[in-house]
């Protein structure tokens, strides 16, 4: 089992914090936000990394990271996204590294209060095929919404303005070596990027995607303003070495 931590994109939701450095490379409290996957996926038994980055502020991943041992990782790689292509354009960037092993991706603005452990040995057991994370939450519109029936998932609706789940499809993805196959049939979305709910939804029409609904705090970090405070405050409330319990 391998790992994708995927650090791209301009981070205009939180300008002007952002005018000078990626957004994952912003403090979470008292640690770089790119901290928490990492620590994430090492606790959860995933020390094979490849950080996936773009933009004027990539050598800094290099700089701050750099090989990785401090965090426990036995390799930590360095992709390098040229323009912004969508969040399945990137993983892409990754296939060599993960050849045909399965691998966990992560998002790396989402901050968990939980171990992914438990949800990576689920995907582990699965003989074939993907796995997402759900959570229940107040706005489900502002996502990636599942519809599920008799416990299947039936489709990814990307932003519904009726959501007909209270369910967000949360940054934590795992798929086996046929998600390499899925991205090569993408077609640009109407923003002009490879979607990962395309890819998800591919899974599901194969019948080959699964899920886990997580009961613990989860945030994303990037998606404006009031989200970083939700998860700055959350990690200084409760102590950063607490936020994911070690293995």
């Amino acid at each position: 089992m391998k790992g994708v931590i995927l650090a791209g994109g301009t981070g205009s939701r939180l300008l002007p914090l952002t005018t000078i450095t990626n957004k994952h490379l912003l403090p979470v409290y008292d640690k770089p936000m790119i901290f928490y996957p990492i620590e994430s996926l090492v606790r959860a038994g995933v020390t094979e990394i490849m950080v996936v980055t773009g933009g004027n502020h990539a050598g800094e991943f290099l700089r701050l990271l750099q090989s990785g041992k401090a965090f426990g990782c036995t390799s930590l790689q360095y992709a390098y996204q040229e323009q912004a292509g969508g969040i399945a354009e990137a993983l892409g960037l990754a296939q060599e590294f993960i050849d045909r092993d399965k691998c966990v991706v992560v998002l790396a603005d989402n901050i968990l209060g939980e171990s992914i452990k438990p949800y990576v040995d689920n995907f582990c057991r699965q003989d074939r095929g993907a796995r997402i994370l759900l959570k229940e939450v107040a706005k489900p519109e502002a996502y990636g919404v599942p519809i599920i029936e008799n416990n299947r998932l039936i489709i990814i609706q990307e932003k519904p303005q009726f959501p007909r789940s209270p369910y967000a499809v949360i940054g934590l993805y795992m798929y086996d070596a046929e998600v390499w196959d899925i991205i090569r049939t993408l077609k640009p979305s109407g923003r002009g990027e490879l979607e990962i709910t395309d890819v998800n939804n591919a899974y599901i029409d194969r019948g080959l995607m699964e899920y886990d609904i997580i009961s613990g705090w989860w945030g994303d970090a990037g998606e404006s303003i009031e989200s970083y405070r939700e998860a700055f405050n959350y990690v200084a409330e409760h102590g950063a070495n607490r936020l994911v319990q070690p293995v």
